[in-house]
């Protein structure tokens, strides 16, 4: 059975896409357009009730939420592919608690400053200069604790690539890319180090070729 993933050209269905990739499961993409409110068409809502992407379908399973999703299919797939979720249940926890940290401390700094310096010019509302300086202290000291971890394990969980490496490309992707504040990364030598390491999977550049997360 075939997966099928809505709305591929944004961030959080890449988060989607470079896990099935890594697992050697088959997909199709299906565009939405966000812009266009597709997300808002009520055949979509009857998919997602809050208009958001990703979703996707299984035969007749579906799921929203794109963490809920990769966690889902690294555990069902779990003898498949690449391992993502650890060889122990010590690991595991590690890779939970690093999903956790990326979820909650690290992403919403960098939500902001995708919205205010990328989407706000876009959709023609002002760029608020207090919350990027803001976000951009937050995601410092987010990446000065990540400094000190990885100069203790090649990975965040560990030795090992997993859920909690891969759910930071997509928007780190924005924060080295569009945004252009690269140098936060890059001015960490072990985050530096993890970045291209992880950037340079062949499953995120397969990914890359749907286009640059928008």
């Amino acid at each position: 059975m075939v997966v099928k993933v809505y709305g591929p050209s944004y961030a959080s269905p890449k988060r989607v896409l470079v896990c099935l990739v890594e697992k050697e499961i088959e997909f199709e993409t299906i565009p939405i357009d966000l812009f266009k409110g597709e997300h808002k068409d009520p055949e979509f809502l009857k998919l997602q009730p809050f208009g958001a992407v990703p979703v996707i379908q299984d035969g007749d399973y579906t799921l929203y939420e794109s963490r809920a999703i990769i966690r889902y299919y690294a555990e069902k797939y779990k003898s498949q592919g690449t391992d993502l979720l650890g060889k122990t249940i010590e690991e595991r926890g590690l890779v939970e608690q690093w999903l956790e940290v990326e979820a909650q401390n690290y992403h919403p700094s960098i939500v902001n400053l995708v919205i205010h310096i990328l989407f706000g010019p876009v959709q023609g509302f002002p760029s608020d200069p207090k919350i990027i300086q803001e976000s951009e202290e937050k995601l410092g000291k987010v990446l000065d604790v990540y400094e000190e971890r990885l100069s203790k394990s090649k990975y965040l969980a560990g030795d090992f690539f997993s859920l909690a490496d891969l759910s930071h490309l997509p928007f780190t992707q924005y924060l080295v890319g569009a945004i252009g504040k690269d140098y936060m990364i890059k001015s960490r030598k072990h985050v530096s180090a993890w970045w291209d390491d992880i950037s340079n999977r062949p499953s995120w550049k397969k990914v890359l070729e749907f286009g640059a997360p928008f």
